[in-house]
């Protein structure tokens, strides 16, 4: 039942605040980095935590997981923010940590959104990450490998964090409805569904799936036997119709289904309403993004070789955007693969090359176009009869390249549709020429 004055002061932190994890036993998902065992609960068991870098998306538990190493490994903890600080700050802060280190103990540097130091600040680490004055403890969406100094990357070990999955934010909301932390002491009518939306609408963040829990609780209304959330309250909280599409579940694969045929059918209108209903029910932008890119080689191909540019184009453009800005992006992809002449001869090509180098996996490589960066391997006869196509009329030769089981087998037959037509013209050309060539060597062998 819910009481009036319920609510103590410190309650008044937002739920997110209230429900963070303060052990491993609380934390929730990346069960792939703190399993028992893992290389980064062995690290925090045994107290030999060392710089490392977490690098995932917003709201999965970055900052989270990192005051908890603190606290279990009993180090000072120093929580410092790329947006706000400066060189300045960042030598006041070594200093104090070689101070501690004097004293014996260990300081961990966390350091959120580290890709927006600039190199300069970045290398103000170094020296005390190199002699264990800190550990350091970076947190970044971008990828570190482009964001992060080379030098400084080398001396931490990098922790890939993935979005949060469904189950582990139905955990989260299940907590946060039971516990003394949450609305543990207050009856909350909540329908399964409901979570689930909730779940969905919060797209892997843990952080907008409290936030958005703790929304829909605040505005349904109570009576003497609690809280009600009704279906209505929670659609106006998450201001859009997330009970319709599960990013996971069947839908998720009928509506891609119907976009991609919709693609190879040539259907404009039906393709961008297919990729407006992903969008606008809260798919991830790159996932439709990735899709695309295959289709532009499955369905289209040498028919069209722009098709590959521009999908990989709108790929960049919704990684640099998101959503909404990058709908349009994703929209003139989806006309192009409508628009273009279509061809399966790659994907058909490809399959039937796949099954015959599965069954041929021991067939050796021919000797004469095999590498002999040794005398040994000359003295084999690597490399031996091999000949330098840009040393011949046309750029090309007869020589075999394949396997002797193979010898012979066409794998890729270009379609008449679009540029496959010229592609057709190109490979009757080669074959001609290089028939020509078997010709004059048979001749010569005479």
């Amino acid at each position: 039942m819910r009481q009036e004055g319920l609510f103590q002061a410190e309650d008044i932190r937002p739920l997110a605040d209230r429900m963070r994890p303060e052990s491993l036993e609380e934390y929730v998902g990346q069960k792939q980095l703190i399993s028992k065992g893992s290389l980064l609960w062995k690290m925090i068991e045994n107290d030999k935590v060392t710089s490392m870098i977490f690098w995932g998306p917003p709201g999965v538990g970055k900052t989270t997981l990192a005051r908890i190493i603190a606290h279990q490994t009993k180090s000072y903890f120093v929580d410092f923010s790329a947006v706000t600080s400066g060189i300045k700050e960042i030598k006041e802060v070594m200093k104090q940590s070689d101070t501690r280190k004097q004293l014996g103990q260990n300081t961990i540097l966390f350091v959120d959104e580290i890709h927006r130091f600039n190199k300069a600040q970045q290398d103000a680490f170094l020296p005390y990450v190199e002699r264990g004055s800190i550990i350091l403890i970076g947190a970044t969406t971008e990828n570190p490998s482009f964001e992060v100094n080379s030098a400084l990357l080398s001396r931490c070990k990098v922790f890939v964090l993935n979005s949060l999955e469904k189950d582990d934010l139905l955990d989260l909301i299940d907590r946060a409805l039971t516990s003394a932390k949450g609305f543990g002491n207050v009856d909350i009518d909540m329908a399964q569904d409901a979570k689930e939306a909730i779940a969905e609408f919060a797209g892997g963040d843990a952080r907008i799936c409290l936030n958005t829990l703790e929304m829909v609780v605040n505005n349904s209304p109570s009576d003497i036997e609690g809280i009600h959330v009704s279906k209505e309250i929670l659609q106006q909280c998450l201001q859009r119709r997330t009970l319709l599409y599960d990013k996971k579940g069947e839908e998720h694969y009928n509506v891609i289904s119907a976009l991609h045929k919709s693609v190879r059918n040539s259907d404009v209108d039906a393709a961008l309403y297919w990729l407006a209903r992903m969008l606008e029910a809260g798919e991830d932008p790159l996932y439709v993004a990735r899709r695309l890119v295959r289709m532009a080689s499955e369905d289209i191909g040498m028919a069209d070789s722009r098709a590959l540019e521009i999908t990989v184009a709108a790929y960049q453009a919704a990684h640099f955007l998101g959503m909404p800005e990058c709908n349009v992006h994703l929209a003139h992809a989806v006309v192009y693969l409508c628009l273009a002449p279509k061809s399966n001869s790659l994907e058909v090509a490809y399959n039937a090359v796949k099954a015959d180098a599965i069954k041929t996996l021991d067939q050796p490589v021919p000797l004469h176009i095999r590498n002999a960066p040794t005398s040994l391997m000359k003295d084999l006869g690597y490399s031996d009869g091999y000949e330098y196509s840009h040393d011949y009329a046309y750029h090309m030769t007869d020589m075999t390249c394949l396997p002797d089981a193979l010898v012979k087998k066409e794998y890729y037959h270009p379609s008449d549709q679009g540029s496959e037509i010229k592609v057709q013209k190109r490979l009757a050309q080669i074959k001609a020429i290089k028939a020509n060539y078997h010709k004059i060597r048979q001749q010569k062998g005479k």
